[in-house]
């Protein structure tokens, strides 16, 4: 046999394998991926963030590393996400407030458009914040703190989990409709806020509620009220705190944030649509619900990726409204 006919069918034998070799090369995820938590660890986010990851590693088959980048409301950890690797192997945690409400409070400084740099894939959770004190407060109820409120204007301090967030956008369109004045006192997450608020160094909060769940069942957190328009009848500890509607009726507040997966614009259609896919499995589990409900969190997602989309630009225009509202402004 010929050294050329030997080449021949070599190559001619190797060609049923080559497809094998392509699928193996282009197998997705094939090294861990990293879930960008744009804010501190120990708040709501990063527990959303970090039960996600527990529960999508099994799916995937590849471990799923939480990177918690804080700073600027968000946006770091953003445009970290909008710089990465455009593989899949990298994703972002966002909220309401990055995805609908920062380019509206960063108008000259924010670097990214949220709509144009990021690919969306699925929201996964949606909840209220809810006023919170410290037990050993004197306030029992929220009709309390309005009261000291208008007898002590600027008096009172409530922190919130950031300028811009939903728990600051929350307090001013609460303060305006109930005619007070409450000194907000911004952190940078809402775990610092909440050890302040223990401390004594602020007097109450209005945030998600996730991270104070255990003090609420240990009795050293009361909570006065729900920001949402209804009550939160899902969570036992919280089926009989007031919801908007009761505490100030005609006020059309309504506050209810989301949070969602991201990836940044350019990760193949078919990668996209395994992690939507992957996260919907997740998020539609009785795991995911029987871990998120009692922490005040209910499960969302949506049916595509392109509707996730459409969903974040409805968004845009509730938020200009309530940050414009606010007068908040991080320029």
């Amino acid at each position: 046999m010929t050294i050329t006919r030997r080449a021949a069918l070599l190559g001619a034998a190797s060609l049923p394998f080559a497809p094998a070799v392509l699928r193996a090369q282009e197998a997705f995820p094939n090294r861990p991926l990293r879930l960008v938590v744009p804010y501190a660890p120990g708040g709501s986010v990063d527990i959303t963030g970090r039960l996600l990851a527990e529960q999508l590693q099994p799916i995937l088959g590849q471990t799923v590393v939480v990177d918690n980048r804080g700073g600027a409301g968000g946006n770091l950890g953003a445009q970290n996400v909008v710089q990465g690797e455009k593989d899949g192997h990298t994703l972002l945690l966002g909220s309401a407030s990055i995805l609908a409400a920062n380019k509206f409070l960063y108008r000259r400084s924010m670097t990214f458009d949220p709509i144009t740099d990021l690919a969306p894939v699925t929201r996964v959770t949606t909840g209220t914040v809810f006023m919170t004190v410290n037990s050993k407060s004197p306030w029992k109820s929220f009709a309390d703190v309005i009261a000291a409120a208008k007898k002590e204007p600027g008096k009172l301090t409530m922190g919130s989990s950031g300028t811009g967030t939903i728990s600051h956008l929350t307090i001013s369109k609460v303060c305006k409709a109930a005619g007070v004045d409450i000194t907000h006192v911004p952190y940078r997450g809402g775990a610092p806020a909440l050890q302040d608020m223990m401390a004594g160094n602020v007097d109450m909060m209005f945030d998600v509620i996730p991270l104070a769940m255990s003090q609420v069942r240990d009795g050293t957190v009361r909570v006065l009220a729900a920001g949402s328009a209804e009550r939160v009848t899902y969570v036992p500890e919280l089926k009989d705190v007031p919801g908007m509607k009761e505490l100030l009726p005609g006020s059309n507040i309504d506050m209810q944030s989301w949070y969602g997966i991201n990836l940044p614009k350019g990760v193949p259609a078919d990668r996209v649509g395994k992690l939507h896919d992957a996260v919907v499995q997740v998020v539609k589990s009785d795991a995911f619900k029987g871990r998120m409900e009692p922490l005040g969190f209910t499960s969302v997602w949506d049916e595509t990726p392109a509707a996730y989309g459409d969903y974040t630009r409805s968004q845009e225009a509730v938020w200009k409204a309530l940050v414009e509202e606010s007068g908040a402004s991080l320029d």
